[in-house]
């Protein structure tokens, strides 16, 4: 599953920034915490560059959402991904399915506030508007989407995921009125569960 990130997977195991299970891990100011659960954040590792993106590897335990919450994004932060926008970094996420079920396709959603879509206006995106960082990657997918309306969100698919197996995905963040707090919500599906349509929300509920 991870044949072109071999040396991001050789990282997993011996990368010396890495930050122990079940704690945030925090990278140049930026704060990952998996605290609403519906995964477990094992490590992370990078800068946010293109070349160097942050890297956080994680398993996901259960067929219910999956959500990290971000903290720490400002004007300081900075760009990053060399993109138009206020802040931006890049991210790979290596994802080891911990389920029972086999994933078809893997859905990201930015949003500011937990309960409510990430609309055009609010700035915060998957680089919106930008070459950086294109086209999104993943190992177990052949294809991706993006949305940018009425949500901001990826949808990689056309692949296979089988449980115990690890995904790499990888996107760029960006926002031009940064937000100290936001949210990436994660949603898969699998086979038996049915095609979600490409574009679909990942939303909060189980998938």
């Amino acid at each position: 599953m991870i044949s072109w990130l071999g040396a991001l997977v050789v990282g997993v195991g011996v990368a010396a920034a890495a930050v122990a299970g079940a704690e945030p891990v925090t990278l140049d100011g930026l704060t990952f915490s998996d605290e609403l659960g519906g995964l477990r954040l094992e490590r992370g590792w990078g800068s946010g560059s293109l070349d160097d993106p942050f890297v956080l590897v994680e398993e996901i335990t259960s067929d219910g959402p999956a959500i990290l919450i971000v903290r720490g994004m400002t004007h300081r932060f900075g760009n990053r991904i060399r993109s138009h926008h206020e802040v931006g970094f890049a991210l790979t996420k290596l994802v080891r399915n911990g389920t029972g079920q086999p994933w078809s396709l893997f859905n990201l959603e930015l949003r500011e506030f937990f309960d409510r879509e990430s609309p055009f206006g609010d700035g915060l995106s998957f680089g919106q508007a930008s070459d950086a960082g294109r086209p999104f990657r993943s190992d177990g997918f052949v294809e991706s989407l993006e949305t940018r309306e009425p949500f901001d969100g990826v949808q990689f698919f056309d692949g296979l995921v089988a449980p115990g197996e690890i995904v790499a995905l990888t996107v760029v963040v960006t926002d031009t009125t940064p937000r100290w707090e936001f949210y990436l919500l994660q949603k898969r599906d699998s086979p038996l569960a049915g095609p979600t349509r490409p574009g679909a929300p990942a939303g909060t509920g189980a998938g």
